[in-house]
């Protein structure tokens, strides 16, 4: 019975709708220098075939091409332009305040494919633009919209200086494009959003907990009454509950640290409350122009009742970011660790060594290494596909076969020089013992791209990497080196652009967590199977090799791109060399 007069009364308090009406800063004010606005028709490109775009630009009347300007794109662009929300009055008066810099208003509508003839539909865009959880509708922003526009206007390349705004389904394509590409946008205004589960977008909230923080500022606005009827204060949509998704992204983004509003009124699905409030919406958004939008450790970090279990600041930090290490050399396809500090990396045809200062030579000219690893011997192992072979060198480098007639794309090296690699044509993984001899230890149909391999720290289990699925395999080694007991017991999130998971290397920490480099980032999981978290990137390229270096073991290094990176981390690393059994996992 109080269950059920609590939803009694707490539907009683939805239904009473406060009421919004749009202030001063929302009307034309005399004396305020007015922008313009001028309509335009963006072509079909590549991104969106056959689909033109209406949009419409604001200049301020402050405008002055001598200097870059910021911009803002307002996705639904008619409707932030018309009268139900007028930003451009806004706009004229916030920047003749000073509460927002003299920036350009892009309003841009989404596409619709004309029909061929009058007896068929066209086809409208909006949703697959907009609620498309992937770096698309970004991709069309950076490559055909704003370029059209540079040509016309001297437009900021700081994405400091970058905003973007959306309604509904709009606000998820604003969010997911700042999201995806914080290194395009870094200020996002989002009114009622369509954080529900129609095409993904529900599974912001979880995936914003696990990844480290980027740098975003994040204003959301939502109404308790969308989509709550009668008989249904939970939602009426099959998609979920409006108000509740979005105090989820609330919730989510506050917890990791990001700066963060949220302003729930008591509307339903439109913009009344939003358009009433967008001056305060934008004076937010662009406060404190000219200081960069920086990443910050949660308030509640290392504070009473924080769970360090699993977090991602219990791996890096965010004032210790990615560094490069080295010169640039093509496209990087391995690396491997020394105890001393020094990390090697090879492109197609020289393998490459930088000390723990950074000072780089080159160390061998090979013809090629698709995997390294430094073995407990000393010496620096490397396959040579194009060859069938896995060699090793010493310090000269001397360069000893070790094996032939093998294909091996990754390798994993035991303290007692057992070699594991993998072959993924043949869905084998092999294993070289230390005299040298060959011979199959699995063979697994069901592992579908067999392309990584990586040990335990007590290299008591055998992970085998697979690239076109989620699940990546734990397999137990026997005393004789065989393998056994597999698992797909390591679930890996999957990028929503990508069928597959496109996991491209693997590596191990002290305490058994396992790393798996992904295009969401390098996930890693606990040794219960569970990923906890998503360490960024240091770029939007690949990455496809790992390892754990420096003389504790307490760097990440990664091989992504052209380029080899190395981030100081909180835990210490596993190698050939270091043997540890972890602690029992959490269960």
């Amino acid at each position: 019975m109080k269950t059920l007069l609590a939803l009694t009364l707490g539907f009683s308090m939805l239904s009473c709708a406060q009421v919004y009406k749009m202030g001063p800063e929302s009307e034309v004010q005399p004396g305020v220098p007015q922008g313009k606005l001028t309509r335009h028709v963006l072509p079909p490109g590549k991104i969106y075939q056959g689909v033109p775009h209406n949009y419409q630009i604001y200049v301020p009347a402050q405008y002055s091409a001598s200097k870059p300007a910021p911009f803002m794109i307002f996705l639904d662009g008619s409707g932030a332009a018309g009268q139900g929300q007028r930003v451009p009055t806004v706009l004229d008066n916030l920047i003749a305040k000073g509460d927002v810099p003299p920036l350009i208003g892009i309003f841009v509508d989404p596409g619709v494919l004309p029909a061929v003839s009058d007896s068929a539909q066209s086809r409208y865009n909006r949703i697959f633009e907009y609620d498309n959880v992937s770096p698309m509708f970004a991709s069309f922003l950076e490559t055909e919209l704003i370029p059209e526009i540079a040509k016309s206007y001297n437009l900021s390349k700081d994405p400091n200086d970058h905003a973007i705004e959306g309604v509904s389904t709009g606000a998820v394509g604003a969010f997911v494009a700042a999201w995806e590409r914080p290194d395009l946008f870094r200020r996002v205004l989002s009114f009622i959003g369509t954080f529900v589960s129609m095409k993904g977008a529900d599974s912001f909230p979880a995936i914003i907990r696990r990844t480290e923080p980027k740098p975003l500022r994040v204003f959301l606005q939502a109404g308790k009454n969308d989509h709550i009827g009668e008989g249904q204060p939970f939602g009426v949509f099959y998609g979920g509950s409006w108000p509740m998704q979005n105090q989820l992204m609330y919730e989510a983004l506050q917890f990791s640290g990001y700066d963060v509003k949220f302003e729930l009124g008591t509307e339903g699905h439109n913009m009344k409350h939003g358009a009433a409030i967008m001056p305060d919406a934008l004076r937010w958004l662009w406060r404190d122009y000219g200081k960069p939008i920086e990443v910050h450790e949660p308030a509640a970090l290392n504070k009473k009742d924080w769970e360090p279990r699993g977090q991602v600041y219990s791996i890096v930090s965010a004032a210790k970011r990615w560094e490069q290490v080295g010169s640039n050399h093509g496209e990087i396809t391995a690396l491997a660790t020394a105890p001393d500090g020094r990390v090697f990396y090879s492109n197609t045809d020289t393998i490459f060594s930088a000390d723990a200062s950074g000072k780089e030579a080159p160390f061998k000219v090979t013809g090629g290494a698709t995997a390294l690893r430094m073995g407990a011997d000393g010496r620096l192992y490397a396959s040579q596909t194009g060859r069938r072979r896995v060699v090793s060198y010493g310090a000269g480098p001397d360069e000893k076969i070790v094996a032939e007639g093998v294909i091996a794309t990754d390798l994993v090296l035991t303290s007692k020089n057992a070699i594991y690699y993998v072959d993924p044509a043949t869905h084998t993984v092999g294993l070289i013992d230390a005299s040298g001899q060959k011979r199959n230890v699995l063979n697994n149909p069901a592992i579908s791209l067999m392309t990584s391999v990586g040990l335990t720290p007590d290299q008591a289990m055998l992970i085998v990497g697979d690239r076109d699925r989620r699940f990546q395999w734990s397999y137990q080694i026997m005393p004789d080196g065989g393998i056994a007991n597999g698992e797909p017991f390591f679930r890996v999130d999957l990028w929503e652009a990508s069928a597959t998971s496109d996991m491209r290397a693997i590596a191990s920490d002290s305490i058994g967590q396992i790393y798996f480099a992904t295009p969401l980032g390098i996930q890693y999981c606990e040794q219960n199977g569970r990923c906890a978290g998503i360490v960024n990137k240091p770029t939007s390229a690949p990455v496809r090799a790992m390892a754990f270096g420096g003389q504790e073991l307490d760097y990440l290094y990664v091989a992504s791109g052209n380029a080899v990176y190395r981030r100081p981390v909180k835990i210490k690393g596993s190698a050939a060399w270091s043997v540890v059994k972890p602690p029992q996992p959490p269960l």
